[in-house]
């Protein structure tokens, strides 16, 4: 088995490269949705996110308004250092138990953006990082979250900056062209990890 982290930062279309190395016949873990399954409602995060913030993260129906959470942490490193210390022990402990299912054989893909601050980057054999430049990732995230300039700034700023997360890369995929330019650096990318 081989375990791939892919990462990069808010933006970068770490998404879409996740889906071109499934298409290749890798299994990838998507660390968002094992985050958004760990702080359902009545979960053991949920609780703690709960006591940490208060109801008025809440939707009317009980359920955590992920919105509204973002609003209080992006921009307070102390909040998000508090979430994240709920969250990503969670998720890391489910991410272990994922790989364990998957067989001998298997390329496994970790599509996490933040694997690093996480510190989860123990649990992959080889790292990815997906860039393109800061103006179409801003571009991308207001057009897909449907949030303003300001908070995807925010919310970059509480990255580890691209530029760091390259040195200790040891495989980068340039996502700032077009989709066929993607496309290919997977290609080449997936024959040198399959067949090694």
């Amino acid at each position: 088995m081989k375990v791939i982290g892919l990462t990069g930062s808010f933006g970068t279309g770490k998404t879409f490269v996740a889906s071109l190395f499934k298409s290749k016949g890798a299994k990838v873990l998507d660390a968002d949705a094992i985050a958004h399954e760990c702080i359902t409602k009545g979960t053991p995060v949920f609780k703690k996110i709960v006591r940490a913030f208060g109801k008025r993260v809440l939707r009317p129906r009980g359920e955590i308004d992920r919105k509204k959470l973002a609003k209080i942490v992006f921009g307070n490193k102390k909040a998000l250092a508090r979430l994240n210390s709920l969250v990503h022990p969670e998720v890391i402990q489910k991410l272990r138990a994922r790989i364990r299912r998957c067989g001998p054989e298997d390329i496994v893909v970790i599509d996490a953006p933040l694997l690093i601050e996480a510190g989860a980057k123990e649990l992959v054999d080889k790292l990815i990082v997906v860039t393109c430049p800061k103006k179409r990732q801003i571009e991308r995230c207001v057009k897909k979250f449907r949030i303003k300039r300001q908070e995807v700034m925010k919310r970059i700023a509480s990255q580890i900056p691209l530029k760091r997360k390259i040195k200790i890369a040891d495989f980068v995929i340039d996502n700032g062209k077009t989709k066929n330019a993607t496309k290919r650096q997977v290609e080449k990318l997936w024959k040198e990890i399959a067949w090694k």
